[in-house]
């Protein structure tokens, strides 16, 4: 074989394997791509039945703030917190003394089918939502829990027949979207902010910030603040405004999780935000929940069409 013969040879031969690298990057990129649509629309399915659940957000149908001293609660009209006709006319009574919560019989003692954690009612200490371990009641199709927000108390009463849970229509999204999957730098805070996260109450919760995610979208340079839910927290908490809530998605904002960055919230790293994961708060579904609104640096001027959208119109 000549020396000409043999270089054309494995030129050819260089262009050959060009071009199966090429193919097979493709390929993968497409696998890719299918295995990426896949899994956030089964995540959007999930979404759909936990929001169903027979404890999930539809499924509220009260919210009543305690105040100092005993509080009742049931279906009849002169309880302080009255369940439209629902359960007993007289469930129990609340205590709110100095923090501390307290159940108590009503007059009549509690109903039998009135359960604690599975057990027959007595009288004894609540512990609320803050807690590890929650005290649950549970009466007929209700479950009731204690909440405490900042420094007020409520009962959170959720119901397996409320309209909101039977009459649930499903959920409505923008397609699919890859351009909205963005690779963001981490930028960590130390040590790290607390942010003063207004709610829909009119009070001010506070909620430390590690660090912002920086990022390109249509062009544009953006930043965004998460915070941690708890000092446990496995996953970044992004609390979000953007120009689409102002015709297709929800006015007050919306909610996206994370997984945490490359090295952790406390080093310079990276992460992925897919906005297609945005999702609206419980506030968007029932006027029973407690929700945090985005802090002003979350307000975002340019559109985000990606996500979960209006569910009322």
């Amino acid at each position: 074989m000549n020396r000409k013969f043999q270089l054309a040879a494995a030129l050819v031969l260089v262009l050959i394997l060009s071009h199966s690298m090429v193919a097979a990057s493709g390929a993968g990129t497409s696998d890719e791509q299918t295995a990426w649509q896949r899994d956030l629309l089964a995540w959007r399915t999930q979404r759909a039945t936990n929001l169903q659940a027979p404890e999930g957000w539809l499924s509220l149908i009260a919210l009543g703030w305690l105040k100092e001293g005993d509080n009742s609660f049931g279906s009849a009209p002169d309880n302080r917190i009255a369940l439209s006709g629902k359960g007993p006319d007289h469930i129990a009574i609340v205590r709110l003394e100095k923090g501390a919560l307290r159940l108590l019989p009503p007059a009549r003692g509690f109903p039998k089918e009135l359960l604690v954690d599975g057990q027959p009612a007595k009288e004894q200490p609540l512990i609320a939502d803050d807690a590890e371990k929650p005290s649950k009641l549970t009466i007929g199709t209700l479950t009731i829990i204690a909440i405490h927000r900042d420094d007020q108390f409520a009962l959170r009463v959720k119901d397996l027949q409320a309209p909101t849970r039977v009459g649930f229509h499903g959920l409505r999204w923008y397609a699919p979207n890859a351009a909205y999957r963005v690779h963001a730098r981490w930028i960590p805070y130390n040590p790290p902010k607390v942010l003063d996260i207004p709610t829909v109450l009119g009070t001010t919760t506070h909620m430390p910030a590690p660090g912002a995610a920086e990022f390109t979208l249509d062009g544009q340079v953006v930043r965004l603040e998460p915070v941690l839910e708890d000092p446990t927290a496995t996953d970044l908490f992004f609390i979000l405004r953007d120009a689409t809530s102002k015709t297709t998605t929800y006015g007050a904002g919306r909610f996206l999780y994370t997984e945490l960055p490359d090295h952790g919230v406390s080093q310079p790293g990276e992460l992925w935000l897919d906005f297609n994961r945005l999702v609206n708060p419980p506030c968007a579904f029932t006027p029973y929940a407690t929700c945090p609104l985005p802090p002003a640096q979350n307000r975002l001027s340019v559109p985000i069409p990606a996500g979960e959208q209006r569910y009322h119109d």
